[in-house]
């Protein structure tokens, strides 16, 4: 526990971790990987690249120091994070790692005015968070090694079918190469698959939703191909699209996320996607479909056109009359327009949400590129939603839709 003068210089550095956090993660992160390269084998080169982690980091220790008499406030942020940290396989030796870095980039930034004091404080509750989080990660690792069908680590699947969704989204089923048998999962959760590129000193690990409904003796992630090899995202992307075949081996990680259908309740549901954001929507239709054929749903997917539109078929195979689908296409093609292969011609809009579905009642769940997030985020606020009733995941490091 902390003594009352360590949290008290800890809040006082409050406003000076808002100003100045994303360029202590920034050098906290080059401090790191200059001393530890075999991070890098852990770490997601492309958030690192585009700054989204340092952000997301600055976003978390600045968290902390707010409610660091109260770290019980952040706790479904901890967990969160923990579900990352558990499927990248963070374990316990990496903590100690992480603070003296970043203790050293709060020196490094601050200069004098992180005085032996401040440092000695921030030392001290570092421990007291890193503490939360490898209790926190101890038991996401016991749970996920000793579920039924669960494992330790990286397990080796098979790529059983490799199927083309659309111009750009391709679907890989995933077999345990052992046979046995495989966790369940519920409908939002990720894995994480780690590979390894011929000519790059690294591994890779990207976490990808599963996008069928569970209970099935194979795991399905539908991948979006990212324009570019010179980018990290395009390299893995590229890699597995253009490169791994049915019957080559991925390394697996057991199941994760919070981001999860609440299949205990029978209220209305709404799910919105843009993009291949509907990975984890079509898992929580299929469930639904599967396990709660009375459940009202609204599925609502936005993209560009039918060309780059995936999974447009198994949505409405699905179809009932407690299911209704809407299809935004915001650059319909010629062959679109001739087909009437879409609903709505533009974006996903307030004024169109409070016209078609139940905000009354109705709990939501979204994803996809981050301003289709901010802009469903913002519609939903303004139209009385309660934050309890609003559930959106991240592809990445957690940010902020309020911004």
């Amino acid at each position: 526990m902390l003594n009352q003068k360590t949290i008290e210089i800890i809040k006082s550095t409050v406003p000076v971790l808002e100003k100045y956090g994303e360029a202590i993660t920034t050098q906290f992160y080059k401090s790191m990987f200059s001393a530890h390269p075999e991070l890098l084998n852990i770490f997601n080169h492309a958030n690192q690249k585009q700054g989204r982690q340092q952000k997301a980091l600055a976003g978390t220790v600045y968290a902390a120091a707010q409610y660091i008499d109260n770290l019980s406030a952040i706790l479904p942020v901890v967990k969160q994070i923990a579900h990352k940290h558990r499927s990248l396989g963070i374990k316990p030796e990496h903590y100690p790692i992480v603070g003296e870095h970043l203790l050293k980039a709060i020196k490094e930034v601050l200069g004098d005015a992180a005085t032996d004091e401040i440092i000695d404080a921030w030392a001290q509750a570092y421990g007291v968070i890193a503490d939360a989080f490898i209790g926190i990660e101890a038991e996401m690792y016991d749970e996920a090694a000793n579920q039924r069908g669960g494992w330790d680590g990286f397990r080796h699947f098979t790529i059983d079918r490799k199927v083309v969704e659309s111009e750009v989204i391709t679907s890989f089923y995933l077999k345990p190469e052992d046979q046995k048998e495989i966790a369940d999962f519920k409908p939002g959760q990720y894995i994480s698959v780690k590979v390894n590129i011929p000519g790059d000193a690294n591994t890779h690990i990207r976490q990808y939703s599963l996008s069928d409904s569970p209970g099935k003796d194979y795991y399905r992630i539908s991948i979006k191909r990212e324009a570019g090899m010179s980018t990290p995202d395009g390299m893995v992307s590229n890699y597995l699209h253009g490169s791994l075949q049915e019957g080559d081996v991925l390394e697996i990680s057991a199941p994760a996320g919070d981001f999860i259908l609440d299949t205990e309740k029978e209220t209305p549901v709404v799910l919105l996607s843009g993009g291949v954001g509907l990975t984890p929507m079509v898992s929580m239709l299929k469930t639904i479909a599967e396990m709660q054929p009375n459940r009202k749903v609204t599925f609502v997917h936005a993209a560009a056109n039918g060309r780059v539109h995936a999974l447009k078929d198994e949505v409405s195979s699905v179809m009932n009359e407690n299911v209704q689908a809407f299809v935004f296409y915001d650059s319909p093609t010629e062959e679109d327009l001739a087909q009437q292969a879409f609903d709505v011609e533009g974006y996903v809009t307030r004024e169109w949400l409070e016209r078609n579905v139940d905000t009354a009642q109705s709990d939501f769940y979204f994803c996809g590129p981050v301003p289709f997030m901010k802009s469903i985020n913002r519609s939903l606020k303004e139209m009385g939603v309660a934050d309890e009733h609003i559930h959106f995941e991240f592809f990445g490091p957690k940010g902020n839709l309020e911004e």
